[in-house]
């Protein structure tokens, strides 16, 4: 397949995750809410990258103007969502990537799939003992030793679920936005004393498990990823800069695992 062009899909917990692969280079990414059905028509439509985004546009077309491939372009996927599961699978040129295929040792078998696929791209591209932190919906810490064993992670309510959370399951608190600087931490407001809330209670989780983990393998290597790993970042370059000058950042490490995968078929 690395001759070819080719489709990579991440489903995750609240949105898709799309990158284009011209053979081994990823050339472009982007983010998309869920899609219909009919939309996996469209996509087996499509000849190029253009026609792809095209397709994503509100731009209407008469799809039987379209030209039809002979072969789809080729679509390779992970889910964390059985019934986007089931959705992908009826496009025509396929293939799911599953836990089976990820070479990491030790794995359990509800380990989230694009959670090892992040951990397996950080891996190979900066060696192991690796840690990877996702800071996504869910905010998840994974991490596999030097000769590639799973040790194990951690999962806890990423900073928009935390926030949503507290605004939908109490009576009064409101829905606020997170800022892009570290705000004070001891508020003399509402929406303010929930953005102390949960940023610094996730920092503090952030620096316990970090440190925990230097402690077993104190050379190890520490990546981020996820939608909300630049804001993260800016926290702890402000509150704990010690941790967060040896973080890399890096938003494709679940495509860098999915182009390792296909790189070994």
């Amino acid at each position: 397949m690395y001759s070819e062009n080719w489709l990579a899909l991440i489903i995750g917990n609240s949105r898709l995750h799309w990158g284009w692969f011209e053979g081994k280079t990823l050339c472009h990414t982007w983010n998309t809410e869920r899609l219909p059905k009919s939309f996996v028509y469209e996509l087996s439509q499509c000849r190029n990258l253009n026609e792809i985004l095209n397709s994503l546009s509100l731009t209407p077309h008469n799809p039987h103007t379209k030209h039809t491939p002979e072969v789809p372009i080729p679509l390779l996927f992970a889910s964390v969502v059985p019934s986007q599961t089931a959705l992908w699978l009826t496009y025509p040129n396929v293939r799911v990537i599953t836990l089976d295929e990820i070479p990491l040792q030790a794995m359990y078998p509800t380990l989230g799939i694009d959670r090892a696929l992040a951990l397996w791209g950080a891996g190979i591209t900066w060696g192991f003992p690796m840690l990877v932190i996702d800071a996504g919906t869910a905010l998840t810490f994974t991490g596999a030793d030097a000769n590639q064993n799973l040790v194990g992670g951690a999962i806890l309510p990423g900073l928009g679920l935390q926030i949503a959370t507290l605004n939908q399951k109490t009576g009064q608190l409101p829905n606020v936005e997170l800022p892009e600087d570290l705000p004070q931490r001891f508020a003399v407001n509402t929406p303010e004393a929930i953005q102390s809330g949960v940023i610094y209670s996730l920092l503090a989780a952030i620096k316990d498990f970090v440190e925990a983990w230097w402690q077993l393998f104190p050379q190890s290597k520490i990546a981020i990823t996820g939608g909300d790993r630049t804001l993260l970042v800016n926290y702890l370059q402000s509150h704990l800069p010690q941790i967060a000058v040896h973080i890399v950042v890096e938003p494709n490490l679940g495509f860098w695992g999915m182009r390792e995968i296909v790189a070994s078929c």
